[in-house]
């Protein structure tokens, strides 16, 4: 069996490159939320727990490179979404592996990358599976650890018309199930104005 991916071994990114359209268009990466943008919450959750972090953004590129080691724009402007910011940091990360989260979740487990390093065993990547209320589970594909050997899989995968994260994380990576009690609010995201002052 393959050897589990260490800390060194893994590069983080953090997706901030949406357009933010259910909170008016703002950069969400930047917006406050219990008294630091949602990015900084992100970042103190994400950094101890791999080598370096780049964040994915496609605005304020300046507000972000003063928090990050690298800034990235997506790998192409024809393929929009999560998966070009994905594609980007595959290409440009330093080690074997690459731990990808969203800025919008800032309550993230801080033993997130050591439980999906754990879970990856003969497989290329590992991503959060959760229990939802109706005894199914479903996918957080876009909190995923994934080999950077699978850059030019994602490239073709784009290509070829595929957009969704999931389709395209799930044909690589074992689900590793998240059920702890303080799992069930971790992967919320803030997607409202509402949320915002939650």
């Amino acid at each position: 069996m393959p050897a589990t991916p260490v800390r060194d071994a893994i590069t983080g990114l953090i997706l901030a490159g949406g357009r933010g359209q259910r909170l008016g268009g703002v950069d969400k990466g930047l917006q406050p939320w219990r008294g630091l943008a949602l990015v900084d919450h992100a970042l103190a959750r994400l950094a101890p727990q791999v080598r370096e972090v780049m964040i994915s953004a496609n605005r304020h590129t300046a507000d972000y490179a003063a928090r990050a080691t690298r800034v990235l724009a997506d790998a192409s402007d024809d393929f929009p979404g999560p998966l070009a910011g994905i594609l980007a940091g595959l290409r440009a990360a330093a080690t074997p592996w690459l731990a990808v989260v969203p800025c919008d979740s800032p309550r993230l487990p801080h033993d997130l990358v050591e439980r999906l390093a754990r879970g990856v065993g003969d497989r290329r990547g590992a991503v959060v599976q959760r229990e939802h209320g109706d005894g199914g589970r479903r996918l957080e594909p876009v909190c995923c650890l994934v080999s950077t050997t699978l850059a030019d899989d994602l490239a073709r995968y784009l290509a070829d018309g595929g957009r969704k994260v999931e389709g395209w994380v799930s044909r690589h990576a074992a689900p590793v199930l998240f059920d702890r009690a303080d799992d069930a609010s971790a992967f919320a995201n803030i997607n409202t104005p509402a949320d915002l002052e939650g």
